[in-house]
């Protein structure tokens, strides 16, 4: 027994030594070389990069170690994931941690199953107790302490992720195929990594299936907060080369499919948005002589807010020039917000005003009683004028996107760019376009995109200049193609508003 006690002390004291050093744990807790590793010498070198940077950031621990990892299919993420735990529970008393994945089925299935066969290689195993969802310590004084849960995400329960303190001692987050969980989690989670003198280490793993939400931004907007890497299959000695290569040779290794799946690299288009980041970077500030668009009617529109943390967007397009007049947080007074339209209205000498009237019929009423007679409300969810649309907002999107494409121009703003990038395609077997509905966007975290729609309502209609005669069959100026051609269903052969 005094034998065991020796070997377990100098355990201790060995695995005590590589606190700050968890490429050290994983070469020295696992039989490298032997049995089910046989074939394996230790981690690759990108892991060891990984590893490497978790080290270094704990040596100073100012602040958050926060790390973000792009890649493509079968580098070994998971194990990673694994190593990550284990060295973290092994070399820190009453470390506490959670681990998340994009869906419940890749939390139990992969990531979990993953971490049991590493705790069951690793030398100390004996110190923790495995089960379904969670990993703790056999001290029953420490179980509920020293603990790493799986837990899947929630927006509406988001308590596990705001609960992370463990002031003084070690807190792990972990987010499996991160690109899939819904921006609210990094939120609460960014706001639970706050206790001072504690090391905070926040790792974000997966595949880049999308070009929008906090995943993405990681490697944007917030990657000086970050310490990124994007993997590349063709790099990893665990991939199956011969695969990766009749991917390349069968879509070309500048498509979105390998971008995705081999280079770690997010895609122009992710695999269901709608609008392209591509077409919204060619947008954003571009510039645009307005005096040579004269000719085009000024086009007023009006999304108004739908929920609480919604906000009430009004903007102007003329021609290929879009700018937001308003921005104003939900605002229930319609003859307030009617007045301001009619300033502006009056201000620009617009031709035209179009009303989302999911929430905007008592702007519109408000509007007759100060004789308002250009104003429109537009039904997202009437019959679409253009065939191969779901509805009215299928329909305005679609012509957005074409006019982004044929050189539309955005303001600089950030929330306009992630509004116009947030909506995805629902598949349908008739191939007719459907949207994503709002309410499925905010259950991926994403918000509901006012500032997006009131740019999209200034397709509802065609419009021309008041003043200015429209014959039928003449093009309306200031619309892509589609619209500007014949309408059947319209009385007249066009749509119009006229003063």
């Amino acid at each position: 027994m005094a034998k065991i006690d020796k070997a377990e002390n100098e355990l201790i004291d060995q695995v005590c030594t590589m606190v700050h050093d968890p490429l050290s744990y994983v070469y020295f807790a696992f039989p490298w070389g032997t049995g089910e590793l046989a074939n394996e010498d230790g981690p690759d070198d990108w892991q060891v990069e990984i590893l490497t940077a978790i080290g270094n950031g704990l040596i100073t621990p100012e602040e958050a170690i926060q790390i973000a990892v792009a890649s493509g299919h079968g580098i070994g993420k998971s194990a990673l994931v694994s190593w990550i735990i284990l060295w973290a529970m092994s070399t820190c008393e009453d470390c506490k941690g959670v681990v998340t994945a994009n869906t419940e089925t890749q939390l139990k299935t992969k990531t979990w199953a993953e971490l049991s066969k590493w705790h069951r290689l690793a030398i100390n195993r004996h110190w923790f107790t495995m089960t379904a969802t969670s990993l703790f310590s056999v001290d029953p004084n420490h179980s509920r302490t020293w603990r790493i849960d799986q837990v899947p995400w929630s927006e509406k329960n988001t308590e596990a992720f705001a609960g992370l303190h463990n002031k003084g001692k070690r807190v792990l987050l972990l987010f499996d195929e991160g690109s899939a969980i819904p921006d609210v989690i990094y939120e609460v989670s960014e706001g639970a990594l706050t206790d001072e003198g504690t090391e905070l280490i926040w790792c974000v793993f997966g595949n880049p299936t999308r070009n929008s939400g906090r995943f993405k931004e990681c490697f944007g907007k917030f990657r000086h907060r970050w310490v990124t890497r994007q993997i590349d299959s063709r790099d990893s000695r665990h991939t199956n080369k011969e695969k990766i290569q009749e991917w390349i040779d069968d879509y070309g290794l500048d498509s979105d499919f390998v971008k995705v799946r081999v280079r770690g690299i997010f895609p122009s288009l992710s695999m269901r948005q709608f609008i392209s980041v591509d077409d919204v970077d060619k947008a954003y500030g571009r510039e645009v002589r307005i005096q040579e668009y004269s000719f085009a009617p000024k086009i007023i529109t009006c999304d108004p807010a739908w929920e609480g943390d919604d906000e009430l967007v009004i903007g102007m397009r003329q021609g290929i020039k879009f700018e937001i007049m308003r921005v104003i947080p939900k605002n229930d007074n319609d003859m307030q917000v009617a007045s301001i339209i009619a300033d502006i209205e009056d201000t620009i000498n617009a031709d035209a005003v179009f009303i989302d009237a999911g929430y905007g019929t008592g702007i519109y009423s408000a509007g007759k009683l100060l004789k308002r007679i250009n104003w429109r409300l537009v039904w997202f969810a009437e019959k679409p004028l253009r065939p191969g649309c779901l509805n009215k907002r299928a329909e305005m999107w679609k012509a957005m996107r074409d006019w982004l494409k044929e050189g539309g121009s955005i303001p600089k703003d950030t929330v306009l760019y992630n509004d116009l990038i947030g909506p995805e395609m629902i598949p349908r077997g008739d191939g007719i376009l459907q949207l994503e509905a709002k309410k499925d966007m905010k259950k991926r975290g994403l918000p509901s995109p006012g500032r997006g729609d009131a740019l999209a309502l200034s397709f509802a209609y065609p419009v021309h200049q008041k003043g200015r005669a429209l014959t039928k069959g003449r093009q309306a100026s200031g619309f892509s193609n589609w619209q500007n051609r014949h309408v059947p269903d319209a009385p007249g052969g066009y749509v119009e508003v006229r003063a």
